[in-house]
């Protein structure tokens, strides 16, 4: 994540939808700053494209690719995930025309948020990322995939706690009720 400009503006959550929705980039928002998100490695976009077709996708719930914007109210906070799953009807906060036409949307009730790790996101996505989607009451597990050697972690809610599972080379985890080896999304 680079710096906000020198001279910050704050942008309305609205205005900022209207203006990713046709950017190029991406960008995250955070308490009405906008920041550019750096692009990942091909290594990264590999891990990501492995964790979206390994994932359950059931009559119910549906995954989607780290092009889909997430919304965390409670954080006054936007951003991208690599991968994420919506069970049953999707909570979106949009932005629309004066004709209703959609001008840009996110996802607010995630239940699974899978991170590729990369040396220059690692800490930020252990912590302070994994602070903020806490904050969303939908939220059951969050992977992280490590980049640097084949290890899938999964943070899974416990009532108000969370508790950590890791799955390395020849082992398998448990995402969303499904059992992935960890070969598979490396191979």
């Amino acid at each position: 994540m680079s710096s906000p400009p020198s001279e910050m503006v704050l942008v309305p959550f609205e205005d900022y939808l209207v203006m990713e929705a046709a950017s190029d980039i991406k960008h995250e928002w955070i308490n009405g700053l906008i920041y550019a998100m750096s692009r990942g490695t091909p290594e990264h976009g590999r891990l990501s494209a492995a964790m979206v077709r390994a994932l359950p996708e059931t009559e119910q719930c549906r995954v989607y690719s780290s092009d889909t914007l997430i919304y965390i109210e409670k954080a006054e906070h936007s951003t991208y995930a690599d991968a994420s799953i919506v069970c049953g009807a999707i909570l979106t906060r949009g932005a629309k025309d004066k004709n209703g036409k959609s001008l840009g949307e996110a996802i607010a009730n995630p239940r699974v948020v899978v991170e590729v790790l990369s040396k220059s996101t690692e800490h930020r996505d252990r912590n302070e990322r994994f602070s903020l989607f806490q904050k969303l009451d939908s939220l059951e597990e969050y992977v992280l995939v490590s980049q640097d050697e084949p290890c899938i972690e999964v943070r899974r809610r416990n009532g108000r706690n969370w508790i950590s599972h890791t799955a390395r080379a020849g082992e398998t985890i448990t995402i969303h009720g499904a059992v992935i080896s960890v070969d598979t999304i490396y191979k």
